[in-house]
């Protein structure tokens, strides 16, 4: 099986399973990833991590021969395959983090790109080094990096193809936090517990707050101020609100039930 995953602790762990492979993407493998999707949008799990199988790939990018001497259409689909797969994990109304556990290249930055979060292995590697081959990232790369990155350094990865490490990825806002390994550490560990501090809150706050945020990237802010203040009034009609409220004013730890 080359996609599995589980729950543990209320959260989902998805696991992309080809290790000989070093876990690149194959077609097969991005339609098992979105089959694995819609299972767990069909649970009640609170959020998701991505990762790789073993200790050396998140994801190495696509399967390069079966991307050769296919024709224009079927380049166009595949092309819309990942976009698709990968607009379900931004999609998702709950958090989601990709735990780079190692390369993360091409289509495997991409998948990460579309997560809520990224967490870092201190070895991690990252880039879309698709230039080198003389293509372009087609999976929502050159959309979704300049708005985590910003333009400039976006066009310094995509043009150059470079790689880039752990360090400089926290650095440029590229992942969130470098998760400690050895001596006992344990990066999944670390992981859910990055994503506990997100839901031990209530669900529709979160994703009325995850929505807000990333419409803000698409759109003028006196349309943006309207939207926060569309999804505002909503969270206030939730339960979870009055309970929020309520616990405020009673000096005690509120008790969310994501209604």
């Amino acid at each position: 099986m080359s996609v599995i995953w589980d729950t543990q602790d209320g959260i989902a762990i998805l696991t992309i399973e080809r290790q000989d492979a070093l876990n690149a993407l194959n077609f097969n493998l991005i339609n098992d990833i979105s089959q694995k999707l819609d299972e767990i949008s069909s649970t009640n799990v609170r959020g998701l991590i991505i990762t790789g199988a073993g200790d050396k790939a998140f994801c190495a990018g696509a399967d390069i021969p079966e991307l050769m001497g296919r024709d224009m259409m079927a380049q166009r689909r595949g092309a819309e395959l990942g976009q698709r797969t990968f607009a379900q994990i931004a999609a998702l109304n709950i958090p989601s983090v990709a735990l780079i556990n190692g390369y993360a290249f091409g289509g495997g930055l991409e998948i990460a790109l579309a997560c809520t979060f990224r967490l870092a292995v201190p070895t991690a590697k990252m880039g879309l080094p698709e230039i080198k081959l003389g293509l372009t990232p087609g999976y929502g790369g050159t959309q979704r990096l300049p708005r985590l990155i910003g333009e400039g350094r976006a066009l310094d990865m995509v043009l150059t193809g470079r790689t880039v490490e752990a360090e400089e990825a926290l650095a440029i806002g590229l992942v969130n936090r470098i998760v400690a390994t050895g001596d006992g550490a344990e990066p999944m560990a670390e992981a859910k517990a990055f994503l506990g501090q997100v839901t031990r809150y209530g669900l529709p706050a979160i994703g009325f707050a995850k929505d807000a945020v990333t419409r803000a990237l698409d759109l003028p802010i006196d349309e943006g101020l309207k939207v926060e203040a569309d999804l505002s009034t909503l969270a206030f009609q939730t339960e979870d609100a009055a309970e929020g409220l309520a616990a405020f004013v009673e000096k005690r730890k509120p008790v969310f039930k994501d209604r």
